[in-house]
């Protein structure tokens, strides 16, 4: 941030030349003009002793006219050089008026329309953190400065989720709702921090949540895990396995919240079974998802980029949550590269390719090592998640 300053105090001081040069010249001028009237002061001062002296007899005609002469060569001597006077209609006190005012207008516009916070939190993006505090001040500060920004929003949520902000959580939630629309994740995102922040207790306002993001996407992951504890809490022990069984599904083999949710489904097939019930088979688990994809730059971006770029490749859900499905980092020195994309690369193990049908691959070029925001873009058209064709995607666009 000192560079950008240090450059505005130059421009500054450039712009300030334009007005004070002016003035200084004009005392320049006004000099000039004070000495050439002293000089025809003491012209006309010794044409008078020639005069008295003549008068006096001291001096003839021709003494006379060399006196007044040799005084005429003195004079033009001493003037010689000095420009003409110039005529300002501004006169002194406008430019100076303009010097004070211009630092002070121009200081007073660029904090009402400029982005300093902008600039200094893309220079912050670009160096990783050093703590997770350090992370959610940045992306409270990259709310602040784009309170339109759903991903901003989106991440700013399980940030304070994990940091066990249930109720912030919650307000950050609903707001990304209302800017990104009632998305299954979100709601079940939101649904997920109200009932934490109402201290673990099931309410008619959490249930409207999960169950209108069940009903837009079946296999929305947090709100199967809410609906199977309140199954179970409700003593429908039955529902409560249904409900773990396909959330157990969308996890990865390594994923080490396996053995809890399979111990909640341990405990509540031993109640089923002590309460005379019987556990019904669970369904067979889906195929997981996989895209390959060739990534590449337009000729004539080749020239635009550096080595050293950061380049992010993506699939994210047509019609679901703004974070990636899964994703993967590469500089524009290794392109072009084929990558892969599957469930194996989610961002979070509820958000895997196999939960949506649909979704659009992206890549995207940053500089400053963003992956929200960058110089170029390239965008497929939407394709199901199921696709085993190699695609192709080339970076073409500018990102806007």
């Amino acid at each position: 941030m000192i560079d950008f300053w240090l450059a505005a105090g130059l421009l500054l001081l450039v712009a300030l030349s334009f007005l004070l040069i002016p003035v200084l010249r004009s005392r320049r001028a006004q000099l000039e003009e004070d000495r050439t009237a002293l000089n025809v002061a003491l012209y006309q001062e010794r044409v008078a002793e020639l005069q008295v002296q003549q008068q006096e007899g001291v001096l003839d005609a021709a003494q006379m006219d060399a006196g007044r002469a040799e005084a005429a060569r003195e004079l033009l001597a001493d003037t010689e050089g000095v420009a003409a006077p110039r005529v300002t209609r501004l006169g002194k006190a406008a430019p100076l008026l303009a010097a004070i005012l211009v630092p002070v207008l121009g200081l007073g516009l660029y904090l009402h329309f400029g982005a300093s916070d902008k600039v200094e939190l893309t220079r912050e993006f670009a160096q990783a953190p050093q703590s997770m505090e350090e992370m959610t001040r940045r992306l409270e500060r990259a709310v602040a400065a784009q309170p339109d920004s759903a991903e901003a929003l989106y991440f700013l949520g399980r940030t304070y989720m994990t940091q066990d902000r249930p109720a912030d959580a919650a307000k950050i939630f609903e707001r990304t709702v209302n800017l990104a629309g009632r998305q299954p994740e979100l709601l079940g995102q939101w649904a997920q921090a109200q009932y934490f922040a109402d201290g673990k207790k099931w309410s008619d306002k959490v249930q409207a949540l999960t169950d209108e993001a069940l009903k837009a996407d079946p296999k929305e992951v947090t709100s199967l895990g809410l609906l199977g504890i309140a199954a179970f809490e409700g003593q429908r022990y039955q529902e409560a396995i249904d409900y773990w069984n396909r959330l157990l599904e969308q996890l990865p083999p390594d994923d080490q919240s396996r053995i809890a949710l399979q111990g909640g489904i341990t405990r509540a097939s031993e109640k089923l079974v002590a309460s005379g019930g019987k556990v019904a088979q669970a369904p067979a688990a889906k195929p997981a998802a996989l895209l390959k994809v060739r990534v590449d730059l337009a000729a004539d971006l080749k020239a635009k980029v550096q080595p050293g770029d950061s380049v992010f490749i993506f699939a994210r859900a047509t019609s679901g949550p703004p974070a990636p499905l899964a994703a993967k980092r590469l500089t524009v020195a290794d392109l072009p590269a084929t990558v892969e994309l599957g469930d194996g690369d989610a961002m979070m193990p509820q958000l895997k390719l196999s939960n949506f049908p649909e979704v659009q691959l992206v890549a995207r070029i940053s500089r400053a090592g963003q992956p929200t925001a960058g110089e170029w873009i390239g965008r497929s058209q939407p394709l199901a998640s199921s696709t085993t064709a190699p695609q192709q995607l080339t970076i073409d666009s500018p990102d806007k």
